[in-house]
């Protein structure tokens, strides 16, 4: 059997009306071609510490155009695999005023799609979802997938992760079963990405990506006692830098436009070399992430994205932190300063996606709020260092944990709701993960646009029976009065609105999807089901679905029924 001269991809990355990009990785130095429409677009690998990568620009492109495309290493066909059983590749340009349509979700992890892994960790909904592309019929696609975090797990491996850990170091030592290099970030993404059902549905739907805590480690800069902490240890640097390199590859560099990329730094250097032999950018790229660490203002993994009349902005609530005590901040001023560049009117959606819930159920966000003032010294020193323990043990890191924050984009979103900042949208949707639950709450209004939260979580990593329990009592039991009480007993102010759920919460793994539709924005979640005991072709289900239609005018205010 010939090896294939790819190790994964391709993959279509950012997409839009005349162009596309195509990422692959590739076994050494190679000149890759895509192929579409009569055509033909080359580029040459660049390497990352003995990985080789491509990433081929489809420029030229009509709007709205469906071609299949094949992918040639050195002259060689690589892509689409013969007898793969999957149809052909495409490459779909968006066409101009046609309604957004795309899929979300986060947390998923890497484990074999036998009956073993779908028992401890659920059928994969992604992998459910291509199953089900891939059968054709009338089930539309989505112009892009939006992936909001936790696409790899770097401290959490699976057994297949770590069997390629011990083979190369002692697993006993530092850090132990999690990722230490680049070379171990590399095996995880093709962990990941290599499943012939998920390698084909992402070489054919655009994708776009925000890392959260696990894409580097759980917690990830939840605290500056929790950075010195990590600093501290003799394997942290070499973590660090590694992950956020081999994001820069694998997920940033995909979501980047042409236009984007060619203001890159690393990708200048790519660019410009036009020498036959292939150019390593291991070194800059190390540096580079290095300074992304120590100085986020250094650089921006935001970006933001208009499809017609919907816009969506996809917000770093990781790397552009605000740890220092005088100023923390969830998203740090430079970072503040472009989200609210961009929360304007004259959309007629508006969809902000951050890994972390804005809206938490409104008890979690009581006792996060509380947590922060605690651990700010509002009840003592003594009382703080427990409030830092609590906090770092139960995950208490999300917008609410972070009030400066929180209410800064709130005043942004309740200006552009009551159309402050141009004509107001039908909706302000944040589209979140994280919490392995997905539920959909909305803000109490009566006027302007409405502003919800819609959570897709987990894709892939389900919560345990037990914890589910305890994650509904925390978000939807006595945490809510309780929660109020004791951020009152912390001189927390009330939330500047307040907010409740309108679906929710369920546990199942879920990939959702959302469409704008004449009625409204939809909004759907669905699960992948074994049937008759075939664990490697589960069908697709749906959990959850929602209509948030545009708000109606009278003496109620407004609100409706879904």
């Amino acid at each position: 059997m010939t090896t294939s001269p790819l190790v994964l991809g391709p993959m279509m990355r950012y997409v839009d009306e005349t162009s596309a990009s195509v990422w692959v990785e590739t076994r050494a130095a190679a000149r890759v071609s895509v192929r579409a429409g009569g055509r033909e677009w080359i580029a040459g690998t660049f390497a990352v510490h003995g990985h080789h990568y491509a990433l081929v620009e489809l420029d030229g492109l009509a709007p709205g155009t469906v071609m299949s495309y094949a992918v040639d290493v050195d002259g060689t066909l690589a892509w689409p695999t013969p007898g793969s059983g999957f149809p052909p590749s495409m490459v779909a340009t968006l066409k101009t005023g046609k309604p957004l349509r795309m899929a979300f979700g986060s947390c998923r992890t890497s484990v074999p799609h036998d009956k073993s892994g779908n028992r401890t960790h659920g059928v994969d909904a992604l992998r459910a979802y291509a199953l089900r592309m891939a059968a054709g019929g009338d089930l539309p696609w989505p112009d892009l997938v939006s992936f909001l975090g936790d696409q790899v797990y770097a401290d959490l491996t699976s057994e297949q992760m770590q069997e390629f850990i011990r083979a190369r170091r002692d697993i006993v030592e530092p850090p132990g079963e999690e990722l230490k290099d680049y070379e171990e970030y590399a095996h995880l993404y093709y962990l990941a990405w290599s499943d012939p059902a998920n390698r084909w549905l992402l070489s054919t739907l655009p994708s776009a990506m925000i890392f959260d805590d696990h894409d580097i480690r759980d917690d990830w800069n939840t605290s500056l006692s929790w950075k010195k902490k990590m600093e501290a240890t003799s394997w942290w640097h070499e973590r660090i830098v590694a992950g956020l390199a081999s994001y820069w590859v694998y997920q940033h560099l995909g979501n980047l436009s042409p236009l984007e990329r060619a203001g890159d730094a690393i990708w200048q250097l790519i660019a410009a070399h036009d020498g036959d032999d292939e150019i390593d950018v291991s070194a800059e790229l190390d540096r580079f992430a290095d300074r992304a660490d120590q100085d986020p203002r250094s650089y921006r993994w935001s970006y933001c994205r208009d499809f017609g009349d919907t816009r969506l902005i996809v917000v770093d609530s990781r790397a552009a932190r605000d740890l220092a005590p005088d100023g923390r901040a969830l998203v740090d001023q430079a970072e503040m300063a472009w989200l609210d560049d961009r929360m304007g009117g004259g959309f007629r959606h508006l969809l902000v996606a951050t890994s972390l819930p804005f809206l938490l159920p409104m008890g979690l966000h009581y006792v996060e709020s509380w947590n922060e003032a605690v651990s700010q010294g509002a009840w003592g020193k003594r009382a703080a260092r427990a409030g830092e323990k609590l906090r770092q043990a139960l995950d208490l890191e999300h917008w609410g944990a972070f009030q400066n924050s929180f209410r800064e984009v709130a005043a942004m979103v309740t200006e552009v709701a009551g159309g402050k900042r141009g004509p107001a949208p039908e909706t302000i949707t944040f589209l979140s993960g994280d919490v392995h639950y997905s539920y959909v709450s909305e803000v109490e209004r009566t006027s302007g646009s409405r502003i919800v939260q819609a959570v897709c979580s987990p894709i892939r990593n389900p919560l345990p029976r037990l914890m589910r329990s305890f994650a509904a009592i925390m978000s939807y039991g006595l945490a809510t009065p309780v929660g109020a009480l004791v951020a009152r007993s912390a001189k927390v102010p009330d939330p500047p609105f307040r907010w409740s759920g309108v679906k929710g919460p369920w546990f199942d793994n879920n990939l959702a999807c959302l469409e704008v539709a004449p009625e409204g924005l939809k909004l759907w979640w669905q699960t992948g089901v074994v049937d008759g005991g075939d664990q490697l072709h589960p069908g697709l289900e749906r959990v959850a679905s929602v209509t948030l239609a545009p708000r109606r005018t009278g003496p109620d205010g407004g609100r409706l029924t879904r």
